[in-house]
């Protein structure tokens, strides 16, 4: 059986898809920009951006009963890969043990504007 998530700690859907979804023990959530919550404006700049997306993505687990350190994939999509290693070592914050398996493309644009999103699998025990 599936079970939508949803959590106001994260910005609300901003078109037709769930959070995240829970199916089973596994957690499939929907791509997180770095949008702040409470004013629905993405934050500025990649850093942080970077930061506000995975803040995103960690209220979301957290909300399905998971978290950042049952992550067991990411992807992320960035509008620029010369910002690479600054997004990663953000990221290295985050994730700093039994790291998840990651894919990381440049897109052509994401919604927004944005200049980071971030999509996870996540298991709950």
């Amino acid at each position: 059986m599936r079970k939508v998530i949803a959590t106001e700690k994260a910005p609300a859907a901003i078109g037709p898809y769930a959070q995240a979804n829970v199916i089973g023990n596994l957690v499939f959530t929907s791509g997180q920009l770095g949008i702040v919550p409470e004013t629905g404006d993405l934050a500025e700049g990649l850093e942080a951006q970077t930061r506000q997306a995975l803040d995103n993505l960690k209220h979301i687990l957290e909300e399905a009963g998971s978290s950042l350190e049952k992550t067991i994939k990411t992807t992320c999509f960035m509008d620029d890969m010369n910002d690479f290693a600054a997004m990663n070592a953000i990221y290295a914050e985050y994730f700093n043990e039994d790291f998840p398996s990651r894919s990381a493309v440049q897109v052509a644009a994401l919604p927004k504007g944005g200049l980071f999103e971030i999509e996870a699998i996540a298991y709950i025990e």
